[in-house]
C-alpha cells in the first residue's frame, strides 16, 4: 500500500483523569489517571496499532479522539482542525469524517431494530440522500462488507458474531469517513473469523483510502494489520516504531515482554519468555518516576525518581526509557 506522508490526525499531550467521589457530599477524593500526556500522529492512509494490557488507557484514548468523552487537557487535530474547539454544529460535520467500530458487535447494535435501520441512522442524521437513494447507499455498503442487501430487514440476533461485526463496519463506513477508530474489533471473534475481518479491513482501507487507529491487546493481530505500533503502559506510551522495527528490535523491556508472550505456531521452536513480576500499579496512585520501574528487571535508581522523556532514539523509533538511552544498545 502506498502511504502518503501528510498527517491526518495529530494527538498532542492528551490527558484524561476521571474523578473518584466519596463521602456523603460526593466530593472528589482522588483521580484515576487513565491517560497521562499521550502524543502521536497518524499519517493519512496508514494504520497505527495501539497495544497494551487491559486497563492501560487504550480505549480512553480512542474515545477522547472521537470526543465521546471530554479530555482533561490536550489537543486532537483532524485535518488541521482542533476538534475540542468546535461548536456543536461544526462537531456534527466533523463526525462524518471520524467513526468507530466497537469491540462488541452485539451490544453496539439496537436489538429492537432491523440492522438496516442502524446503518441508515447516520445517513438520516446527516441528511445524506433521500428515500431510495439512502437505501441504495446502505445496500452498496452491505455488499462491500460481504453481506447480501436483503439482510437489512433482519435483526441483530439472527446473525453470527462475525456477521454482526461486518454490520458494525458497514455502519461506520456508510458516511464515507476518512478516519476510523477500531476499538478491539476482532477480540470477541473466533480466530478463523478474525482473519476474515482483518483482511476485510485491509481491503476496505485500500479501496476507500481509510486511516485506522487499531486498538488491541493481541500483538499477533496488530502485527498483521498495522503500519506502525504504539505500546501503552499505565496511561503512557512507552514505545512507538514501525511494525517491522518494533517486532524485530523492541527496545523497551515492557515491549519485549509482550512480544515474548506471542505464541509460536511451530511446536519445534521455542521463544524465551520474559516474565514480569508484580501487578500493574493502580492508575489512582501510579509510581513516581517511570511507571514501569516496579516491574522492570533493568530498573536503575533514576527510574524511581524521574520520569523518562519520550524521545526519538533511532530514526522513527521513539522510546521512554533511561536504560535504553544510557546503554550501548543504541547511539543517542
Amino acid at each position: 500500500m502506498n502511504k502518503k506522508s501528510d498527517d491526518l490526525l495529530k494527538v498532542k499531550n492528551l490527558v484524561k483523569y476521571f474523578p473518584v467521589r466519596g463521602g456523603i457530599l460526593k466530593r472528589i477524593v482522588a483521580w484515576v489517571q487513565a491517560v497521562d500526556d499521550v502524543s502521536f500522529t497518524i499519517h493519512r492512509g496508514e494504520t497505527l496499532g495501539l497495544v497494551g494490557e487491559s486497563g492501560c488507557g487504550k480505549s480512553t484514548v480512542g474515545n477522547c479522539i472521537l470526543r465521546l468523552i471530554e479530555p482533561t487537557s490536550g489537543t486532537v487535530e483532524l485535518n488541521g482542525s482542533n476538534i475540542y474547539e468546535l461548536n456543536s454544529n461544526e462537531l456534527k460535520l466533523m463526525r462524518r469524517n471520524m467513526q468507530v467500530i466497537f469491540q462488541d458487535p452485539y451490544s453496539s447494535l439496537n436489538p429492537r431494530k432491523p440492522i438496516g435501520d442502524s446503518i441508515l441512522a447516520g445517513l438520516r442524521i446527516h441528511n445524506i440522500g433521500k428515500g431510495n437513494e439512502q437505501v441504495d447507499i446502505m445496500n452498496s455498503m452491505l455488499e462491500k462488507v460481504g453481506l447480501d442487501p436483503y439482510y437489512s430487514h433482519r435483526y441483530p440476533h439472527e446473525f453470527s458474531g462475525g456477521q454482526r461485526q461486518r454490520i458494525g463496519i458497514a455502519r461506520a463506513l456508510v458516511l464515507h469517513p476518512s478516519f476510523i477508530v477500531c476499538d478491539e474489533p476482532v477480540s470477541a471473534l473466533d480466530v478463523s473469523i478474525q482473519s476474515q475481518v482483518l483482511n476485510l479491513l485491509n481491503d476496505l482501507q485500500d479501496e476507500l483510502d481509510l486511516t485506522y487507529l487499531f486498538i488491541a491487546h493481541n500483538l499477533s493481530v496488530v502485527e498483521h494489520i498495522s503500519d506502525r505500533v504504539a505500546v501503552m503502559y499505565l496511561g503512557k506510551i512507552v514505545e512507538l516504531a514501525s511494525r517491522d522495527e518494533l517486532f524485530e528490535n523492541p527496545l523497551h523491556m515492557y515491549t519485549q515482554a509482550l512480544i515474548s508472550a506471542i505464541p509460536i505456531p511451530d511446536p519445534t521452536l521455542e521463544r524465551e519468555r520474559i516474565l514480569l513480576e508484580g501487578e500493574v500499579p493502580s492508575p489512582l496512585n501510579p509510581p513516581k518516576g517511570c511507571r514501569f520501574h516496579p516491574r522492570c528487571p533493568l530498573a536503575m535508581e533514576i527510574c524511581s525518581q524521574e520520569e523518562p522523556v519520550f524521545e526519538e532514539i533511532t530514526p522513527d523509533h521513539w522510546v521512554a526509557c533511561f536504560y535504553v538511552k544510557d546503554s550501548n544498545l543504541v547511539e543517542v
